[in-house]
């Protein structure tokens, strides 16, 4: 039997932080997340603290003890296979597999028109929005699970069966990959799919038929990008594990991140997501989707976004 584990590329801010913190929060899976930082003893602490509005040492040490925390620049590449060297070290394929896969790397430089474009800026936006998510999807892509790969503990997960063939440790010890939330109406709990999802984050802007304004060219040609990879991997999927994984592009909608701070004044109220609100939706989706499903882009509300 397979035990799943779950990537998250990166989770030192916006997206990726809050992302790993309700994922520590709501599920007992052990989850492998990223950062540029060298120092990730800081960035761990935060994560921890985020994870759980209690001040129970056990959940605290539960969670510190499920969270592996490793250097990663997605736009060095022995980095990256560095790190999926450690995590096949922590992980090894023939107990463990890929369950869910957040590839979120991004950056903008919003030009308005051709002669804003910077020759470096542009290089680096694509560097980042997707050559950095396929170079995850080069080196992390095996951790995966095969077509023979043994899912029945995540089928148990997933029905709600109780998942008690799962244990976070090499002992006898068993606990259900998922939890419920603290008792304070927030993070409920994430019933992961039976199916491995790589998700990797894009943007509306990416698709062509929807190109209404304009603009932006070098983050619209890099989401249009992370699309098409998308798709590529997803039918390298089809082949490799068949019905087992599948992989997907999102879109979360205006999020209020670091990414997005010069615009927030031009957002509708209800249309400037909070992390956690993008988040939830974001794991909303990726729980919801079927092999129908695979190799599209989807938005935070469960709507394909054309290509």
């Amino acid at each position: 039997m397979s035990k799943p584990w779950i990537f998250i590329c990166p989770s030192s801010r916006g997206i990726g932080h809050t992302l790993t913190a309700q994922l520590l929060r709501t599920t007992t899976l052990p989850i492998l997340a990223t950062a540029r930082t060298r120092d990730l003893s800081i960035l761990k602490a935060s994560l921890v603290e985020a994870s759980s509005r209690e001040t129970h040492a056990k959940r605290l040490e539960d969670d510190a003890s499920r969270l592996h925390l490793t250097y990663l620049d997605v736009t060095d590449e022995p980095s990256i296979e560095a790190a999926a060297g450690k995590a096949s070290e922590l992980f090894p394929t023939s107990s463990h597999h890929l369950h869910l896969a957040f590839a979120l790397p991004g950056i903008l430089h919003p030009e308005k028109h051709p002669r804003a474009v910077d020759y470096e800026d542009a290089l680096d936006t694509f560097k980042v929005n997707t050559l950095g998510p396929l170079m995850l999807m080069k080196w992390f892509g095996d951790l995966l699970p095969r077509k023979g790969t043994d899912m029945s503990v995540v089928r148990e997960i997933a029905r709600g069966e109780g998942g008690d063939g799962y244990s976070t440790e090499e002992t006898n010890t068993s606990t259900t990959a998922t939890r419920s939330s603290d008792g304070d109406g927030h993070a409920p709990a994430f019933r992961i799919p039976e199916h491995a999802t790589w998700m990797t984050n894009s943007a509306r802007v990416g698709s062509t038929t929807d190109n209404r304004l304009g603009g932006w060219y070098s983050y619209r040609a890099s989401k249009a990008g992370v699309n098409s990879i998308t798709k590529s991997f997803d039918l390298h999927l089809r082949t490799r594990s068949a019905e087992k994984a599948m992989a997907v592009a999102y879109h979360p909608g205006t999020v209020k991140t670091g990414l997005s701070r010069e615009f927030w004044g031009n957002v509708a109220e209800d249309k400037l997501f909070s992390p956690e609100f993008a988040v939830e939706k974001m794991l909303e989706v990726c729980g919801t989707r079927t092999m129908g499903d695979r190799g599209k882009c989807w938005d935070w509300k469960g709507e394909e976004v054309s290509p």
